[in-house]
């Protein structure tokens, strides 16, 4: 992507001026960031996917200011009806479900793929809403059919009104309010509040942002590093010149040194950790899931399938949580498929034998698939 060329999805910004002047700094609101937009799925389509095994939705409906939330799948006689109002159905990572969606989302790869998240689509009766509330990450907002009014502000107050099932918060204080239509889109930084009221049927888009929390990122690096380790000959433990002891319960000072060098170890190996970080970043989500390729056919030119998650580093490729040191003309060619998500027939001619058996393997697997079909 040419991120020096203006958009009319971002307003006429180019993707360099959005990021440094919006991102994480203040909201944007584009009218008709996508002309004429139309949904991607209709009511019905989207209904049906929100019953289905393994894709993750949710219910949530406003009684007189006492919230319910009911997670899925959501069986459409479950739902009330359609006129029934203020009730909300919200089905995420349908980019994983629908070409179209996945197609939608690729419009907003100026920011890098570690960061990308998923699609969400929100249906909402009339008045439906989830309350005032804050995330912390970035969300694009975009109005695919009916009109949603928002009210935005920095909100200084972050405590939540206790006993519910949501987290809303107890003295929303909005300083700005818009009404989006279809194809209308509001970009919202992290921290910042906001509340969407439907007026009328309607449906949002969401294309989120993931935010990693220290703690978790931690632990999934930690556990990788250590599964690695525990495939590796490490130094053994002696002590030969331990004495005997009266309080055999107290742990050695040269057992906790030896860890303490061990885990200081693995920590000082900077492939080790890059090659974790990678590993976690592409691994696909618990609901998601390959079908394997039928047979082997000959690869013209491939294109990742929509659920595969592909970055890469200097020294490494990283695809659906796993590594591959990578360098050279064939670290360039899979450097191109994670940016491009595709190859043509000229770019695989000047692969590799090895870089063709591991793309054929991707393909065998499910990850990829010949263009056509990708």
């Amino acid at each position: 992507m040419d991120v020096q060329q203006p958009l009319a999805l971002l307003g006429g910004l180019c993707p360099a001026q959005f990021m440094r002047r919006h991102w994480h700094k203040k909201p944007l609101l584009v009218r008709q960031a996508i002309p004429g937009f139309k949904p991607i799925l209709t009511r019905a389509e989207l209904l049906d996917l929100a019953g289905r095994e393994g894709v993750e939705s949710r219910f949530i409906q406003d009684k007189a200011d006492q919230w319910v939330l009911r997670h899925g799948p959501l069986a459409r006689r479950s739902l009330p009806s359609l006129a029934t109002p203020r009730w909300t159905a919200l089905v995420q990572g349908v980019d994983l479900h629908s070409d179209a969606a996945h197609a939608l989302l690729q419009q907003f790869r100026f920011v890098p793929e570690a960061r990308l998240d998923d699609l969400m689509i929100s249906y909402a009766t009339d008045g439906g809403g989830v309350g005032p509330h804050f995330d912390n990450y970035d969300v694009f907002l975009l109005q695919a059919h009916g009109r949603r009014r928002w009210r935005i502000g920095r909100q200084k107050d972050k405590a939540l009104r206790p006993g519910l099932p949501l987290k809303i918060l107890a003295a929303f204080a909005p300083e700005e309010e818009y009404v989006l239509e279809p194809g209308d889109m509001l970009y919202l930084p992290p921290g910042w509040a906001h509340d969407g009221i439907a007026e009328g049927e309607c449906m949002t888009y969401s294309i989120g942002f993931r935010s990693p929390n220290g703690a978790q990122l931690a632990h999934e690096v930690l556990q990788r590093m250590a599964e690695a380790a525990a495939d590796e000959e490490g130094a053994i433990y002696r002590d030969p010149q331990q004495p005997a002891v009266a309080g055999p319960g107290a742990i050695p000072m040269e057992l906790q040194d030896f860890a303490r060098k061990a885990v200081q170890k693995a920590l000082n190996d900077p492939q080790a950790l890059e090659c974790a970080l990678g590993e976690a970043l592409t691994e696909p989500k618990p609901n998601v899931w390959f079908e394997p390729a039928a047979a082997r056919v000959m690869l013209e030119s491939v294109g990742l399938d929509r659920r595969t998650r592909m970055m890469y580093d200097d020294k490494h490729v990283f695809i659906n949580g796993e590594s591959y040191r990578a360098s050279g003309r064939d670290a360039m060619l899979m450097r191109r498929l994670a940016d491009q998500r595709q190859l043509g027939a000229h770019e695989l001619a000047r692969a590799s034998d090895d870089a063709l058996e591991l793309l054929s393997s991707w393909c065998e697997a499910g990850w990829l698939h010949p263009a056509a079909e990708a």
